[in-house]
């Protein structure tokens, strides 16, 4: 893997001076924030990881580097998920890499099932702290860098400086948000009514496929994670009767994209 780092480095830094600080990864169907970048150039993931697979809807990866409010950022349009059957050192690979790059904070943001009955379809919710129930740790089998430790704290994993400051800003935007816990779940299917029942009883307000692997690599680099859900849906069974699709939690994605495409400006511009 060390060569597979040099080499992407090398491919990165041949087009494009730009060292970003930031890392924003977007979730389903809210890739439309790239279009936002000034100085803007873009990489296909094929040439970045040898090893990703065929494109789930709503996630094309590509790599974006360019410039939000004059300070450069990567931006991530697509990731992997446990469920198109990665090991947890691919799953891992691409932020080490951004760690590796010089990234001090990750905003990752998500398309999820809100689990707690006061949340609605279109809100937002910053995530203070998250249950993995993929079955997975991506640290597994992983060779620490010198003075690192795979045994990383993770009673923080969520900045609180920057929920504060997401917090702070959504208010002024006019832009309904809510604090909570999120559920990593493995997919594809969606959960079943008994499971979402046990989340919720274990504390959960929100449900979905993603994010936890991403900021349990990102706490063991050090960086800072700011996570950002989007509830596009209810979870199965909080409204009665509903069935899930993938083809919803997309439209529903569309209609976010134009406040967290704000959100995530103004963010980027305050850090």
């Amino acid at each position: 893997m060390r060569t597979m780092f040099d080499e992407v480095i090398k491919k990165i830094r041949e087009i494009t001076s730009l060292k970003p600080e930031t890392l924003v990864v977007l979730g389903s169907g809210l890739g439309g924030f790239a279009d936002k970048l000034a100085e803007h150039v873009t990489i296909n993931y094929k040439e970045l990881f040898p090893y990703w697979k065929a494109d789930i809807p709503g996630h094309k990866g590509l790599l974006h580097i360019g410039l939000i409010q004059e300070k450069p950022v990567f931006c991530m349009e697509g990731r992997m998920h446990y469920y198109e059957g990665y090991s947890d050192e691919e799953m891992r690979f691409p932020y080490l890499l951004f760690a590796k790059l010089g990234v001090k904070q990750t905003i990752v943001t998500n398309a999820c099932g809100g689990m707690n009955p006061e949340y609605e379809a279109g809100e937002i919710m910053f995530i203070t702290d998250h249950i993995n129930m993929t079955g997975h740790n991506p640290l597994c089998g992983m060779v620490p860098e010198s003075g690192t430790s795979l045994f990383c704290d993770m009673s923080e994993p969520y900045d609180s400086g920057l929920i504060e400051l997401a917090t702070e800003i959504a208010g002024k935007l006019k832009i309904k948000n809510h604090r909570g816990i999120y559920v990593g779940y493995s997919g594809p299917s969606y959960e079943t009514k008994a499971e979402i029942n046990a989340y919720r009883n274990m504390g959960g307000d929100a449900v979905g496929m993603s994010t936890v692997p991403e900021t349990i690599v990102a706490n063991q680099t050090g960086m800072k994670v700011l996570g950002i859900a989007c509830i596009t849906n209810k979870a199965t069974g909080v409204a009665a009767g509903k069935k899930l699709s993938h083809e919803e939690v997309l439209s529903e994605a569309e209609r976010i994209r134009m406040k967290i495409t704000g959100l995530l400006t103004e963010i980027i511009r305050k850090i």
